[in-house]
């Protein structure tokens, strides 16, 4: 989760104004407002998340700690292939995480016969990864979706309306399964350069080569 700090500033004859930080991961907040606090020059603080939600300090700690043994600072990347001569799809998701202080990430593709365009392959490939996160008890948190269908972030977010009767029974199948999940979805568009990851595997489900995986992330 990313917030940014909110604080009123008191000088010491008694002067105060507001200010705000640029937003950061919620651990990196809570150590500056704890240092910040110290100067005794604070005369409120709160952090503010994604969804405009206020948090105390000490309710931001106790989150923090609840998740740490939990899956979290998620980030799913999502890609889907259509070969139209075949009718066939393959659909691949890279799931970045963290849990009980070490990285991970998790690599799974599928193979499908039941879609009929590419654009029903990316939603497809994004709710594989939202199935992911329910086997992982993913809940109660935010998570990015990262992809390079421009047509499954914008509609997902709200900036396109989705008109075509089987992508919008996909939109209300993701917004009830994060719905379900309580899920807070963050939407980001890259290019298919950035996307290579889930590219490859949505590639290697349409070749026949199904892969699942889940390894700790060793930082060199």
């Amino acid at each position: 989760m990313h917030v940014l700090i909110e604080w009123t500033y008191k000088t010491p004859k008694g002067a105060t104004t507001v200010l705000r930080s640029e937003e950061m991961p919620a651990a990196q907040a809570l150590l500056l407002a704890e240092d910040m606090e110290k100067t005794g020059r604070v005369k409120s603080l709160h952090c503010i998340d994604r969804q405009n939600t206020n948090w105390t300090l000490k309710e931001l700690k106790a989150y923090l700690k609840e998740i740490d043994t939990e899956p979290h600072n998620i980030t799913v990347y999502f890609d889907g292939g259509f070969d139209r001569g075949t009718r066939q799809a393959g659909l691949g998701c890279a799931i970045y995480y963290e849990q009980n202080g070490k990285p991970y990430r998790l690599r799974r593709n599928a193979f499908s016969s039941e879609l009929k365009s590419n654009n029903e392959a990316e939603y497809a490939a994004l709710y594989l990864g939202l199935v992911e996160l329910e086997l992982l008890h993913v809940h109660h948190i935010p998570v990015r979706f990262i992809g390079d269908s421009q047509v499954v972030i914008n509609q997902l977010s709200g900036e396109w309306p989705a008109l075509e009767k089987e992508l919008a029974s996909w939109a209300d199948k993701i917004d009830a399964k994060l719905e379900q999940l309580s899920i807070q979805a963050e939407y980001q568009l890259i290019s298919r350069k950035d996307n290579s990851e889930a590219d490859r595997l949505a590639t290697q489900a349409l070749n026949g080569i199904d892969i699942t995986g889940l390894s700790e992330i060793v930082k060199e």
